[in-house]
């Protein structure tokens, strides 16, 4: 399993609508304009298209940096009890944030990190390229088609389909409507059940779906 982190294992919407908000009004951007790309995309990449004029690494430093402090964060509801349902090594993190920003918001709320952790830094080209996931089943030494994805964003389902990958989706940054390009939408985290099957290492992965 490789879940995206912001708006599926950690509730940070609020913060990146508004930390992009001022940063875009700060440089007489269109905040809606620039939150229309934002959700589940490098920041750089973010700043590249809203405002090629810009240093975009000393923008995304600012705003990554930003980020990191605001501390109006939550672990969603259900993803201790998922993570904990799933053995180690055979999860991993693919999050379109740095890994500064990853790290620490995982350790400031108990947050496991896994051994495979795909961040921004890590990749060439982001979400919705499907670089980002094709490395994390590199790195959990799986298959893509093996691979369940389990995302919040449209760029996210978007990279894990063209890397081969199945998506169930969280309605928590996109209505519903939103994410039917999804394979199954649940409302929550707890709507998802995973145990080892009898083969050794396999996974069965049972979910209750609003759509398919």
């Amino acid at each position: 399993m490789l879940f995206d982190l912001d708006g599926v294992l950690i509730d940070s919407t609020r913060v990146v609508t508004l930390q992009y908000r001022r940063w875009a009004q700060e440089n007489g951007l269109d905040p809606e304009q620039v939150l229309q790309t934002a959700h589940g995309v490098r920041t750089i990449e973010v700043v590249r298209l809203a405002a090629p004029h810009l240093d975009a690494e000393a923008e995304k430093a600012k705003i990554e940096a930003r980020e990191t402090a605001d501390p109006n964060i939550v672990v969603m509801p259900g993803a201790p009890q998922l993570l904990a349902s799933v053995p180690r090594g055979r999860w991993g993190v693919v999050t379109s944030g740095g890994r500064s920003l990853a790290t620490t918001r995982m350790r400031r709320l108990g947050v496991p990190i896994p051994d495979v952790l795909i961040t921004a830094d890590d990749v060439q080209r982001g979400k919705p390229d499907p670089e980002p996931y094709l490395k994390g089943a590199e790195l959990l030494e799986v298959k893509p088609a093996d691979c369940l994805v389990v995302e919040d964003a449209l760029a996210g389902i978007s990279a894990a389909h063209a890397a081969g990958m199945k998506v169930i989706a969280l309605p928590s940054t996109y209505s519903p409507d939103e994410l039917q390009d999804a394979d199954a939408l649940v409302t929550g985290l707890d709507k998802i059940q995973v145990r080892l099957g009898e083969t050794a290492g396999d996974l069965e992965i049972r979910w209750i779906a609003e759509c398919s």
